[in-house]
């Protein structure tokens, strides 16, 4: 809801994207032409020259991920498919396994059970990668092992160059 309200993805201080994402290889070239040492919420939009966009399977804001009714999840997961279809990027990354389950439970119900990291499955031609969700929440991922998932996609990228 407090990014929402800012108008920028993971706007909330306490949130580990933006540190965590300015110290890795994947960021490295929006931060070098961006002439800045760390990326914050402002720079979410300016992303997009360098390949790194940002959306949601749902595109409402809510506080838990409780508040979603399977028909909203399921019209959400229906775009968000219909959105990686016509855009084709190369690899979508998801923030966290708890978003990520029912989106892959819900395209492909008999796939192994997805894990960390790159999938099995695609998209056409985008490859889909997951990511530990930077929540302060979230007590398994330290900032410093947030940021090595950052360079592990960096390296299916090739945007891994410094």
């Amino acid at each position: 809801m407090y990014s929402v309200q800012r108008g920028h993805y993971f706007a909330r201080r306490t949130n580990r994207f933006w540190p965590a994402f300015s110290r890795s290889r994947l960021s490295a070239p929006a931060r070098r032409a961006l002439r800045v040492e760390r990326l914050e919420p402002v720079h979410d939009a300016a992303l997009l020259a360098f390949g790194i966009g940002f959306t949601d399977v749902v595109k409402r804001a809510t506080a838990r991920a409780d508040e979603v009714s399977a028909p909203e999840f399921a019209a959400g997961v229906a775009a968000l498919l219909a959105k990686l279809e016509a855009l084709r990027p190369g690899v979508a990354c998801f923030h966290g396994m708890m978003g990520y389950r029912p989106f892959h439970a819900a395209h492909w119900p008999s796939a192994p059970k997805p894990e960390l990291g790159l999938q099995l499955v695609r998209i056409g031609q985008t490859r889909l990668f997951v990511v530990p969700n930077p929540s302060p929440a979230n007590a398994h991922a330290t900032p410093a092992g947030q940021t090595a998932w950052y360079d592990r996609l960096a390296d299916e990228t090739g945007s891994s160059a410094l």
